[in-house]
């Protein structure tokens, strides 16, 4: 009997010390993810602020703060970045539906199993850009290109939007917003990588977020100011996790069948997606949240 009890011990103790050696991955990322947040001082909100001050300015010393002359100063840039982009069309449709929340999701759904601490980050901050997003398109009310200009003049690729919502660009908001977390998320530790990975980072969003002037539905400067709002989002979406922890329940093993459900429900808007427009990208959200949901799954169901 006492044999039985210290062979079962030193079992335990082997497990333990395996655990310590060797930490299941979710806790590895996580750590990473939540030590990499902790570092992050408010000075990260000065250069947001200059760049908008310095967009304001501009515009008020050109006398653009109207929308017509909003438009008028940037529209010869529209035009020539629409023509030059649209050559493109279906690159151009594929990565501007990177903005679109459902394709976010799909993305960074792995991340509810392995860094929970990024999507506590993240549902603030994406209610927060939500809040400006709705806010100032009502306050500005700057109509699209396709409410102002004739439509033949320039590329339109997919829907044609001709509301009076240009300001910003809600898209530019969701991209900068993911990115913005993943940035400072998984921020390496030397120099040279952070270089590296800064301007990997921001070229990558840059990209994405000026394909909404290629599909011709916002003039460049909306998709600066929904970058900057984007970046703004996501740091603000980070202290408001640190400081009153929210959306603690998402680690929680217990509340997964709510993005079982949230998973499943995304995938048959992705099989719809797919059926009516087949493109790429709904593809590899369909694949990516697929195997999310098959990994959080098995954790579930695991006793």
């Amino acid at each position: 009997m006492y044999q039985l009890f210290l062979e079962h011990t030193i079992i335990k103790i082997k497990k333990i010390r395996y655990v310590q050696l060797n930490p299941p991955i979710k806790y590895v990322m996580n750590s990473i993810v939540i030590d990499n947040f902790s570092k992050l001082k408010l000075s990260l909100f000065y250069l947001p602020a200059f760049l908008i001050s310095a967009i304001l300015s501009l515009l008020y010393i050109e006398d653009s703060l109207r929308a017509e002359s909003y438009i008028k100063i940037q529209q010869d840039y529209f035009f020539l970045l629409n023509s030059i982009l649209s050559r493109y069309p279906s690159i151009q449709y594929n990565l501007t539906e990177t903005g679109n929340a459902l394709v976010v999701f799909s993305f960074l759904s792995i991340f509810i199993l392995y860094a929970p601490k990024l999507w506590e980050s993240l549902a603030s901050a994406l209610l927060i850009s939500c809040m400006f997003s709705s806010f100032l398109k009502k306050i500005f009310a700057v109509p699209r290109p396709a409410a102002v200009f004739n439509n033949d003049s320039f590329i339109i690729i997919g829907k044609t939007l001709s509301g009076n919502n240009s300001v910003p660009s809600g898209h530019s908001i969701t991209v900068f917003t993911a990115l913005t977390l993943l940035l400072f998320a998984f921020m390496p530790r030397k120099l040279k990588l952070k270089i590296i990975w800064s301007s990997f980072i921001v070229i990558t969003g840059l990209i994405l977020v000026f394909t909404r002037v290629g599909v011709g539905a916002h003039y460049p400067i909306d998709v600066i100011i929904g970058s900057i709002i984007g970046y703004v989002s996501a740091l603000l979406g980070i202290f408001i996790s640190k400081k009153y922890n929210l959306w603690k329940w998402i680690n929680e093993k217990k509340y997964y069948p709510f993005f079982i459900t949230a998973s499943l429900v995304c995938s048959l808007v992705l099989i719809n997606k797919i059926i009516n427009e087949n493109f790429i990208i709904y593809y590899l959200s369909l694949l990516t949240l697929t195997f999310s949901l098959i990994k959080i799954v098995a954790v579930y169901a695991k006793k």
